[in-house]
């Protein structure tokens, strides 16, 4: 099992951050996708932040970070502001949103 930072262009914060989501390889991370995992970063209150998202797309296709242009880049923009809208809510704190998943409190 491959550490995510093995992947081109994903560091050790984002894999910090997807192993505090609870996606621990690269493995998994290409399994799930990079909507799945940016979902599940913003669900655990990760602001939201274009760029790391298609940095992610990127990196699971093995190209460079900043090879995201044109027609591709609106897509992407589109995914990004519909899952940013369903799966982030600014007034949460980080600590409300962990106290929420594990069903301490309800939000």
């Amino acid at each position: 099992m491959a550490k995510i930072s093995t992947i081109r262009n994903l560091g050790p914060v984002i894999e910090t951050s997807l192993n505090k989501a609870g996606i621990m390889t690269a493995e998994e991370l290409h399994e799930i996708g990079a909507d799945a995992a940016y979902r599940r970063l913003l669900e655990r209150g990760t602001r939201p932040h274009f760029i790391g998202f298609y940095v992610l797309h990127m990196a699971l296709q093995g190209r460079p970070w900043n090879d995201c242009k044109g027609d591709e880049k609106k897509a992407l923009r589109v995914k990004f502001d519909s899952l940013s809208a369903q799966s982030f809510d600014a007034t949460r704190s980080e600590l409300e949103a962990f106290l929420d998943r594990i069903g301490v409190i309800e939000l």
